[in-house]
């Protein structure tokens, strides 16, 4: 961990604490993924748990041209083209195939940007820019935010983990509103995500958990 980060985290005692306990932060932050690939996959595991989710994300990418489950996932193009039969094969139901057919839509009349376009937008714009796509929302943004374009300084404040993590830090009775949690955490900025990253881990403790895909 960086300096800055870990003087930032340490401003408050409690969330000192939580870091010493834990250890260095390993959030993985940029995973290679265009944000059109990083959609299909988030829709792909909306509603699922971890492994399910990779399952059928893995046979969608085995129509791709590289006919492989680590993908990529099939073009826009392609992806248009398969017939419901195909997509439902994969595992995915009437509303996934739609909100995925709109994402490829999207990225062929340049409203799914590039990874390059992506790059030169602020975090608010491109949440308001996606979250106008169906089966897309603010968290969906976030996390693509978080894991695949490495936005340093996200706090998902909507996230029930990120939530239940910081009332554990804090010793609270109740996990706070989001509203709240985002006043509360503005001064750990800008380095939200890992501390968000460090709310999941709280949160996880002394719990058997399946590995998460998206939060590491």
């Amino acid at each position: 961990m960086t300096d800055s980060l870990i003087s930032c985290l340490s401003v408050d005692p409690d969330v000192a604490a939580a870091v010493e306990r834990i250890g260095t932060c390993r959030l993985r932050g940029d995973d290679g993924q265009e944000p059109y690939d990083a959609l299909l996959r988030a829709i792909a595991g909306q509603q699922l748990h971890g492994a399910a989710a990779r399952r059928i994300f893995g046979r969608l990418c085995l129509l791709g041209h590289a006919s492989s489950e680590d993908g990529p996932p099939p073009v826009p193009e392609a992806l248009l083209a398969f017939p419901e039969e195909t997509l439902r094969a994969c595992g995915l139901s009437a509303s996934k195939q739609a909100a995925m057919r709109g994402v490829a839509q999207a990225r062929l009349e340049g409203l799914v940007p590039t990874r390059l376009e992506a790059e030169r937008l602020d975090d608010e714009d491109l949440i308001q820019r996606l979250i106008t796509l169906r089966g897309v929302g603010r968290w969906t943004v976030e996390m693509i935010l978080m894991f695949t374009l490495g936005r340093p300084d996200v706090m998902p404040v909507d996230d029930f983990g990120v939530r239940e993590g910081w009332r554990r830090i804090k010793r609270l009775d109740t996990a706070p509103r989001p509203k709240d949690l985002k006043t509360e955490t503005l001064r750990f900025s800008p380095h939200r995500s890992a501390l968000a990253w460090y709310c999941w881990r709280v949160a996880e403790e002394g719990k058997k958990t399946v590995p998460n895909t998206l939060t590491g």
